[in-house]
Parts: C-alpha cells; structure tokens; sequence
C-alpha cells in the first residue's frame, strides 16, 4: 500500500509502527457553527482512509478532537449572551449529527480542549525546561529558532518564513515565527489557573498533548486539511518532538482544498455554504459520494451542476444494485449456468476486486475505485436476466454491497417520505405540542427520526432536513 506522505513529499510503502495496528490523530472541528463543506471533505476521506485499513483487518484507533474553547466560540457566546460552553456544546452535538449522516464512523474517542488542560500546563512546563520554550508577562511562547527542523513538513527554512511573514509587530516575542502556548486571561473570557497565571493555551498546543494522551508518543498517521499544514501542524511536530524526543508521526496526509463555482468559498462572496444547507437540497449519501469522485489530494470544486452530476452517478449504481435484487427475487434456478461457470472460472468478479483495492492501495485513489464499482454494474446488468442464477446475482450483489460499503457510499436507494408527508407529520407534532401531548410529540419526532428526516426547532419555526 502507498501513502503520499506530505512529510517527505512523496508516495511512501506504508508501514505502521506495530504491526497489525494503526494510531491515526485526524484534527476535528473549532464547534461554533454546523460544519462547511469544506469541514465535510476531510471528515469523509479520513473516514474512507480508516474504513479501509478495517477491511484490511487493521485494528484502527482513530482520536478527532473537539477545539471546545475559541476565539470565534467565545465571541458567538458574546452575541447569544450565553456561556461558551452551551456554544460548543451544542455544536458539537450537530457534529455528530453531519457525521452520522455522512456515514462517518464514530472515533474511537473525541477529546476536548477543555477537558485537557492539565495535560497541556504540563507540555508547557516540560518545554520550557527543556529550553524551547520562554514566559513573558503571562504569556508562553514557544522558540521555533531552537527546533533546527522547524519547517520541515511545509518545507520552508526559518530565514524564508521570517522574510515572508505577515505577523503583526509583537515586542514580546524574540522573533516573528515564535508561537503563543499559553495567553493571559482577558476581560470576559474563560480561564484557568496556570504557574504563569490565569489564562488559556493556545491552540496548537491542544492537538499535541491529546495525541500522546490517547495515542502515545509517536503515531502512525495525522491528518487534515491542506490549510493546516502551515502553522498548526508544523507547530503540532516542534511541540511534541521538542517535548516527547520522539518523531510525532510517521505519515502525514491532507485533502486538497475546495472552491465553490470556481472561487475560493468565502463568506464575504457569498459563497459559504453548510452542509445543512446543501443536504435541505440533496441527502448526505450523494455530499459523500461527490466528495468520493476526486482524489482526496486533489482541489475540487463544489456547485450544483456537479454536485447533480454526482446525484445521477450514485442513482445508477443504486439502480443496477435494485435490478439485480429484482432479478434474485424471480430467478429461477439455483445453480450456475454454463456461461456464469465460465466467469467463475475466469475469477471475474474477484478482477473487480482487485482492480478496486489496486486503486485503494494506490494512495487512496476513491475516483479510480468508483470507476470500478460503475465497471462491476455494467457488467451485471450485461450478464445478468431473467434466465440468471440466484447463486451469480447473489455474488455480484455481495461484491457491490461490499465495496461500496468500504467507501461509505449507499448502495441500495433509501426510500424516504415525499416533502408533502413530512410537512403533514410535523405540522401533527406541531398541534401535539400546542395541546401539550408532548409523548406524541416526540413520538412523531421519533419517527420522522427512523426515517432519515432530522427535525431542528428554532426560533423562526421547525426545520427539517433529510439525514
């Protein structure tokens, strides 16, 4: 298997650390807002990646942290006149909702900022004996200048980022590239106690000390977005190297960015959209599966010209995935017949196998994979009538159900409600709770709930969106 590994620039063997097992660290989301699109790519390939080396029976351990304690979470608590933590708590929550219907695996943990603070005053402590590290006024900075491989995974030199540097004038520090790790309390913010007063720690800090937490010293892979290349993960290797003497991770890996028609998705251009937003308009299944059509590494653009593109591809895969189970239902004979003995023999289906995992251990190459799984309905619905064996259809739907299970992808059409019938129910729900029959009111919750519609009380009335 090859993984191109952004530490070194190139495809490299993939090796982990102990055989048989995997240690992945994948940045999770800052929760004070529904996720973005661009949130979406790189929880749903990181999820692919994962599901994958499952099939490969790795035993995966998979950490994505919640950043619970922000600048942007703080400032929308602000506004809202609440507490941060009613901010992140709930979206958090919403989160893991967009994951469950993205077909995102749960992690095996979800770390929060909030709940490792100790672990981080500890880091910080050990980096300033160690001498990479310098307190001032309150604040605690760490000295890139005394990491001698800082840059090395955006393959930058110190001289370069210094000259190129955009950072405002900060007397505190003794040189532009240094990075706070802990920053004194302000008026109106949350704090904890620390040996260089109250405050909190910044951000980079956070990722370092829940990866050895949960995953020890040293792990096989980290990943995220391109954009987190340079600072936080250049930051997240000085850290934990200067602290643990250890090489952080063997493999980094990150998805390539996303545009919206063309233009880089922005909130000022109008452009920004929530997966919330996209899935009132289309399902989950089909944000995954356009995701899926690119190589991870690759930019891809997002509109609804190609998003409907995508729509159509995952209907015809659902489509030859339903004929075939029309056709095992009516089949009337068991056993292969005489042609399908010699695809057997061939070993056909096993081809499109192999041909998928070929793509798959070709740096996760999902775009090739998917041609595969559109080669593989082809051929079924070539191969197969109504003279066809239920054992032969029976194959070729376990093969289908099969690989498009590796990539999250919904290989048998859900069947939903029409928009008309969920208006009808919740406008039930609605009465139910005006005469106070509050049971049926979660009752109809419930079962608009069974039914992939996700129900969103606001202050502007009830929202609803497929899930």
């Amino acid at each position: 298997m090859k993984i191109y590994n952004t530490l070194t620039n190139k495809k490299e063997t993939f090796t982990p650390i102990e055989e048989g097992k995997i240690k992945m660290y994948v940045c999770g989301p800052t929760v004070y807002n529904y996720i973005h699109i661009g949130n979406a790519r790189p929880l749903i390939v990181f999820d692919t990646v994962r599901k994958y080396f499952e099939y490969k029976n790795y035993d995966v351990k998979y950490v994505t942290n919640f950043t619970d304690v922000d600048d942007k979470i703080i400032k929308k608590a602000n506004e809202e006149g609440v507490d941060f933590k009613e901010i992140s708590s709930k979206y958090m929550k919403e989160f893991l909702v967009d994951s469950k219907g993205l077909d995102v695996k749960p992690a095996t943990m979800y770390p929060k900022a909030t709940e490792e603070i100790g672990g981080m005053i500890e880091m910080i402590k050990t980096l300033i004996e160690k001498g990479y590290a310098y307190e001032v006024n309150g604040s605690v900075y760490f000295e890139t200048k005394k990491f001698e491989s800082y840059g090395k995974l955006s393959n930058k030199n110190q001289e370069d980022l210094e000259a190129g540097a955009r950072i405002a004038v900060d007397t505190e520090k003794r040189n532009p590239m240094d990075f706070v790790l802990w920053k004194p309390k302000k008026e109106g913010e949350p704090a904890w106690k620390s040996p260089w007063g109250e405050g909190r720690p910044g951000w980079h800090i956070e990722c370092s000390v829940m990866a050895k937490k949960h995953l020890g010293d040293s792990i096989d892979i980290h990943a995220g977005g391109e954009d987190l290349i340079f600072p936080h993960h250049e930051n997240e290797i000085a850290q934990s190297e200067a602290a643990n003497g250890k090489q952080f991770s063997k493999y980094w890996m990150h998805n390539g960015f996303i545009n919206v028609d063309n233009k880089k998705m922005s909130k000022s251009l109008g452009n920004f959209f929530t997966v919330r937003e996209i899935v009132d308009e289309f399902s989950y299944d089909i944000v995954r599966f356009f995701m899926l059509n690119a190589h991870y590494r690759s930019p891809i653009n997002f509109s609804r010209e190609l998003i409907r593109a995508a729509a159509n591809g995952l209907e015809r895969i659902q489509t030859g995935r339903k004929n075939l189970n029309y056709l095992y239902e009516d089949a009337k004979m068991n056993d292969y017949t005489e042609k399908e003995i010699v695809f057997v023999n061939d070993k056909e289906l096993e081809k499109y196998k192999h041909k998928f995992e070929s793509a798959m251990e070709d740096d996760f190459n999902t775009a090739d994979a998917i041609s595969v799984i559109f080669e593989l309905v082809k051929f079924a619905n070539k191969n197969t009538d109504s003279d066809s064996s239920k054992e032969f259809i029976n194959n070729i739907i376990i093969l289908i159900d099969e690989l498009c299970g590796i990539l999250g992808i919904e290989s048998k059409k859900k069947e939903g409600l029409l928009d008309e019938d969920v208006n009808k129910l919740i406008e039930k729900r609605q009465q139910a709770r005006k005469d106070r029959d509050f049971a049926l009111a979660d009752e109809i919750r419930d079962e608009l709930k069974e039914k992939g519609i996700i129900l969103e009380d606001t202050r502007e009335g009830v929202r609803w969106h497929r899930g």
